[in-house]
């Protein structure tokens, strides 16, 4: 199974330990997300197959233009789990993204 079927589609997110869900639809260099009826649209960039960053396009604060660290920990059929956090924060975020299309 190839990781990189995870770079394009329409994922479901999943934090671990919440009930915090979103859908992105993601293609090659761009992702949009949509959490709380409010849509967000990211820069992405492919560090690895493991590996991407994103960037919010349009930021309004600082956080906004921090770079978004995610990193794949391990991979199903049609999910991944992951670990991210923002440049220079030691909190990390852990879930997992579902691939729904």
């Amino acid at each position: 199974m190839a990781i990189t079927k995870f770079k394009t589609g329409t994922f479901k997110t999943l934090l671990k330990d919440t009930d915090i869900t979103s859908l992105a639809v993601r293609n090659d260099s761009v992702q949009i997300e949509t959490y709380n009826n409010v849509k967000d649209t990211f820069a992405i960039e492919w560090k690895s197959n493991f590996e991407y960053t994103l960037l919010k396009v349009n930021p309004k604060n600082a956080l906004d233009s921090t770079p978004f660290y995610v990193k794949i920990t391990g991979f199903k059929e049609n999910s991944y789990t992951f670990i991210a956090h923002y440049k220079g924060s030691n909190f990390k975020q852990k879930g997992e993204a579902i691939k729904i299309k």
